[in-house]
């Protein structure tokens, strides 16, 4: 899905269970509702591949404002800090990126969906509690500086105070924050900063080119009474190492049986193989283990008993 800025993940989950008449939906990994781009969705047995998909990387293009805090750490909270930018030069904002780039700690948004003590972070912060939440390791593989705008009166600080946008593309391992990047760009360079627009491009192996939007589908589906979305065996082929059987294999697996290892005994079960009878149809995900290779998962029933 591209999803529109509005709706928050679950709305997306919802307006498509309506869509295809199935409560069988589910999204890998949530997007704000300020946020658009890439939610990758699972319908019926497809949901079964989204905890493989929840864990890949993903790109980001972004707009960060500099000059400014907020509460949320994005456009949608109040400003709790702002200072003109003026003394901010290009050198500094490149040296502050190259140091948010690589294997950094990050401390997620307050304001985030982590649970602490059993209720999300975003719920406390709402009920006034101040929520501070542990430094996590992340992985920024790319961070991206496209365009550096600099602009006066934007600023809360007072008249004549300047802001800087900067838009920027950002590669990342999942459980990265975008919205912490920004604030922590803008508290290195001692003025504050917060996200004001977020677009998600890719996930995994799933790019903005493929994502439908909800119109698109919604028409469809007004049209004949179906959606057209990605098969779960191309979904499955772009996502993981692929291993091709033979009937008699496929026929073993279908009835959850083990057969022969792969030639590398590479898959586990943390990544498995999608394992395709002859005819290009899924039927299940497979690991090595010492001796031999059994399903993690096997989606069909064996259709040649």
């Amino acid at each position: 899905m591209d999803k529109p800025p509005g709706l928050t993940s679950h709305d997306v989950v919802a307006r498509l269970r309506r869509l295809t008449g199935t409560r069988k939906v589910g999204h890998a990994g949530t997007l704000d509702p300020m946020a658009t781009g890439v939610l990758v969705i699972g319908i019926n047995k497809a949901t079964r591949l989204l905890t493989y998909i929840v864990g890949t990387a993903k790109t980001y293009r972004a707009t960060i404002r500099l000059g400014a805090s907020t509460l949320t750490d994005d456009a949608e909270g109040g400003i709790t800090g702002s200072t003109t930018t003026a003394q901010v030069t290009d050198a500094a904002i490149i040296a502050g990126i190259a140091a948010l780039t690589g294997e950094i700690r990050q401390v997620p948004s307050s304001v985030s969906a982590i649970k602490v003590k059993g209720e999300r972070a975003y719920a406390r912060v709402r009920a006034g509690e101040e929520v501070v939440l542990a430094a996590r390791p992340v992985t920024v593989h790319s961070f991206e500086l496209n365009a550096t705008r600099r602009l006066t009166g934007e600023n809360p600080a007072g008249e004549g105070s300047e802001v800087i946008d900067l838009d920027v593309t950002v590669e990342c391992s999942s459980g990265t924050y975008i919205r912490a990047l920004a604030r922590d760009l803008g508290a290195g360079l001692g003025v504050g900063g917060h996200l004001t627009a977020l677009r998600r491009t890719r996930v995994g192996p799933y790019e903005l080119g493929q994502a439908k939007t909800l119109e698109q589908l919604e028409q469809e589906a007004d049209g004949d009474g179906s959606v057209q979305i990605l098969d779960i065996a191309d979904a499955a082929r772009a996502l993981m190492p692929v291993r091709e059987l033979t009937d008699t294999e496929a026929s073993e697996l279908s009835f959850g049986r083990r057969i022969a290892r792969s030639t590398d005994g590479s898959h586990s079960v943390e990544r498995p193989a999608a394992a395709f009878r002859p005819d290009g149809e899924l039927v299940a995900l497979l690991a090595d283990a010492e001796s031999h290779a059994q399903p993690v998962l096997v989606f069909t029933p064996d259709l040649g008993a």
